[in-house]
Parts: C-alpha cells; structure tokens; sequence
C-alpha cells in the first residue's frame, strides 16, 4: 500500500448519550493515520481518547450513539470503506483481521477460565480457518515473537506476570496482520522496564508489518519514544495536532504547554506544576462577549 495514501481518515466525528444527543462527549474529531507511522492521541483522562478510538471499530456502549461523521478506511485492496455505514457482520470481518485493539487492562480481557493460546487462536481460526498442527505452530510463533515462550500456551491469564498478559493482548492482536492496531494506554500498569520492553516491541512489529498505529496515553514520555504525528485531546475536542516536533518543541494551544509542563524531568529537579486552567476561564469570557456582540 502506498505510504503516503491514508490508512484511516477520522472526519467529524462527534459522539453523544442516545438520551441527550446535545450534549457532545467527543466534538467534531479529524486526524488520519499512515501506513508504517504511528499517530498519538494524548490527554488527560475523560478527554474523549477512547471514545474515539472505539467508534473506530463501531464498539461503543449502548448507551451511546456516533451523531456525525465518517470513519474512512482504506485497506488497499477493499478500497475506501466508511466503517460508520457497515453493518454488525461486516464490521466483524474487519475487526481482528484489519483492525485491531490492545484494550488497557489485560485482565480485564482475556478470559479467566480459557488458556492463552486458545485466545490467541480464536480469532487466527475464525479469519484464516487454521485449525490442528498448522494453528498450534502460528500461536507458538506468535508467542515467541512477543517474547514468551512456547509452552505458556497452555497457560491461564492468572498464572502470568502483568508484562505477560499484556504481551500476549499484543500477540493477538497482531495474529491476523492486520493493517491498524490501536494500543488503548497499554502500558500504564506496568513498571517502567516493561513499559519500554512494550513499546520497543509495539515499534519493531509496527516496522516489521508496515502497520499503522494509532497510540493512546496521556503520557509525554511515551510520546517522545513512539509517535509520528500527536492529536491532543481536552474536553472531547483536538485542540492541537502536527507531528511529534512540531507539538513537542513548539507546542502553541495552552494545553498543550500545561501537560508539557507537568512532565517531570530525569534527574528529579524541575518541581512539578498542576494544570493552570486560566486559559480555559479567559475563552469563555471571550465567546460570551463574542454571543452578546452577535445578539
């Protein structure tokens, strides 16, 4: 697939509780990912990142509804699908086999009473139909790529470390190669050591495969190490977005300078500083003066 062609094109994309469809969670998000390159969407918590990320694959509660937008996805060989307009069974094709996620608590998704290699190989029978030998050999090598061995197959989730369980989410999310993953936060419960070991290898796969990745955290430091292009999120809205450089070394919303702000340094000297959100007081000053002008 072309490289510079957009993988995923998020347009507009505004979600709203079924019941009060004015009040927006998330207002009017855009950004795109390449092929190969990674896109950071960082905030802080309730800031609309998840959200986002599963409207992208149509796994938003029901309590909730997508009020506008498209969600454009273009695999190289379907063409240019909008995922907003395909139906539960179609999306189920895509899911795991196109597009995948690594949710942000392991526990939490894999299941407690079947091993890791029947989870892995779920999804491996359901897309390519392996079965026998040929399937054991894939979930092995899978394993292997992400750094567990082979015999932990026939493990259950609560008999592996954190980093374990979470190398094994990666290992199935990427069984299938898909062409996007989504990592949802997945190394905020793990201690720093696993955390780089994580993104090293979520970088080398990305590399291997020529995936797009499409990163959430609400950490700077991940940011620095992964990201391609950054999205920054406040109240369900981008406030800035451009590439790691331009957002890092140069970032202009005020946000964006707070959030750097708070990013301790290495040694321990620079005192950590709380979000000012002065900035936020002054701009509804601003649109009501602006509303009273216009009536």
């Amino acid at each position: 697939m072309n490289s510079l062609v957009p993988l995923l094109q998020l347009q507009n994309i505004s979600i709203a509780p079924k019941n009060a469809a004015d009040r927006l969670l998330v207002k009017q998000v855009s950004f795109s990912i390449l092929p190969g390159k990674t896109t950071c969407v960082v905030g802080e918590s309730g800031s609309g990142k998840s959200l986002t990320a599963l409207s992208i694959m149509s796994l938003l509660s029901k309590q909730l509804r997508l009020t506008s937008g498209q969600v454009l996805f273009n695999d190289g060989e379907s063409g240019v699908q909008d995922l907003t307009q395909l139906d539960d069974a179609s999306m189920r094709k895509i899911r795991g086999a196109k597009i995948a996620m690594i949710f942000q608590e392991p526990m939490t998704s894999l299941n407690p009473v079947l091993t890791v290699g029947y989870q892995i190989g779920e999804s491996l029978t359901t897309h390519l139909g392996l079965k026998g030998p040929a399937l054991q050999s894939k979930i092995a090598s899978l394993l292997s790529m992400v750094g567990i061995p082979e015999n932990r197959a026939n493990s259950y989730p609560d008999e592996l470390s954190g980093g374990q369980r979470q190398r094994v989410m990666i290992a199935m999310s990427i069984a299938c190669e898909p062409c996007l993953l989504i990592a949802d936060e997945p190394t905020t419960a793990l201690d720093v050591t696993v955390q780089a070991q994580i993104l090293t290898l979520l970088d080398e796969l990305k590399t291997r495969m020529n995936m797009g990745m499409l990163f959430i955290t609400h950490d700077f430091g991940v940011v620095a190490d992964i990201a391609d292009q950054v999205v920054v999120m406040f109240r369900g809205e981008i406030v800035e977005a451009g590439s790691k450089q331009q957002v890092l070394n140069n970032p202009q919303h005020p946000y964006t300078k707070a959030l750097l702000a708070c990013v301790p340094d290495a040694e321990g000297k620079k005192p950590l500083k709380p979000i000012d959100y002065a900035w936020l007081a002054d701009k509804k000053s601003q649109t009501q003066m602006q509303n009273q002008e216009q009536a």
